[in-house]
């Protein structure tokens, strides 16, 4: 699988649903809490970590609260509840990235680097391709800065 990167327009409606809950059945916590792990500590050293803190522990506690979103996106325990203050899981992650400019180039990088995670993971493709949906479906809500087409083009 080549884990494409579609392309996030301005007023796209998207549709997306959340991923099977067979990641974490293949992973288990553990398995989980490594992925999303080895994940922040590239995103730590990407062209997006100015999204982050720079602080190590600072960025820690962000790694951690971002871990136990996708664990129980995922289908493990619901571990992020105590978060979200009563609103839905991925409506609040939508209302959190209101608070960064976020263009399609970061998204573009944010997903770059989950995909190489990914491929680094061996269970069945298939699992990892529905994942990868929901990932590259989910991020485009994120995005809420377009950049203008030149007149001149």
């Amino acid at each position: 699988m080549n884990y494409e990167i579609t392309r996030a327009c301005k007023n796209e409606k998207v549709e997306f649903k959340n991923p099977s809950t067979d990641l974490y059945k293949a992973l288990g916590y553990d398995g989980m809490q490594k992925l999303l792990y080895d994940f922040y500590d590239k995103i730590y050293d990407s062209d997006i970590a100015h999204f982050f803190p720079q602080d190590p522990d600072e960025f820690e506690e962000v790694k951690k609260k971002n871990t136990k979103f996708f664990i129980q996106i995922c289908g493990g325990p619901s571990i992020y509840d105590e978060e979200m203050k009563q609103k839905d899981l991925n409506e609040y992650m939508i209302e959190i990235h209101k608070n960064f400019s976020i263009y399609e180039k970061s998204r573009d990088e944010w997903l770059g680097t989950f995909r190489e995670v990914l491929q680094g993971l061996e269970i069945d493709e298939e699992i990892k391709n529905d994942f990868w949906q929901y990932l590259d479906k989910f991020s485009k809500l994120t995005v809420n800065r377009y950049l203008k087409e030149s007149a001149y083009v």
